[in-house]
């Protein structure tokens, strides 16, 4: 039952780490629901006090992916129209490839800026690189909080290469 439980955690965990990068797949989400998974099914195996401290970086990596474009766009100049076009291109872009979603959010924030905001084309490029920073921005913080969520679990389920 041990080795089940530990090869779901690590599936889990795996292809929330891919779901990071990859658009349509919740990564950290998945990587969490691995973990609490892994708690239920071998509750002495790691604390609730852990699964919660991996919860808050859930929560951070959350955060990060929401703000990221849309922080990104306004510091390049994009005001309201930018960062919700850049939004609206992200969720198109994710139905179709990684790179339609960096695209979408590109052209969604450019596309926002020139004609709804009525900005120059200049304004208008400079949100939608702002978009793509952020895009990038976001993707690696996500990243970051998943391997740190690993770490944790990894630290609080003592695995064996890790010291007490």
């Amino acid at each position: 039952m041990e080795l089940a439980v530990w090869s779901l955690t690590i599936l889990f965990t795996l292809i929330g780490l891919a779901g990071v990068i990859v658009p349509l797949l919740p990564g950290t989400t998945l990587i969490l629901l691995g973990m609490v998974l892994h708690k239920v099914l071998l509750p002495d195996s790691i604390s609730w006090v852990a699964i919660a401290w991996i919860g808050v970086i859930w929560l951070v990596s959350v955060v990060v992916d929401f703000l990221g474009v849309l922080v990104g766009t306004k510091l390049f100049g994009g005001g309201k129209w930018g960062m919700a076009g850049a939004g609206a291109g992200a969720f198109i872009g994710m139905f179709f490839s990684f790179p339609a979603l960096i695209l979408g959010t590109i052209f969604g924030a450019i596309v926002a800026e020139r004609y709804i905001a009525k900005k120059t084309h200049r304004e208008s490029l400079l949100a939608g690189a702002g978009a793509a920073v952020g895009f990038v921005l976001s993707t690696a913080g996500r990243l970051v909080c998943g391997l740190g969520m690993l770490a944790l679990f990894l630290y609080a389920a003592r695995w064996p290469a890790w010291p007490l």
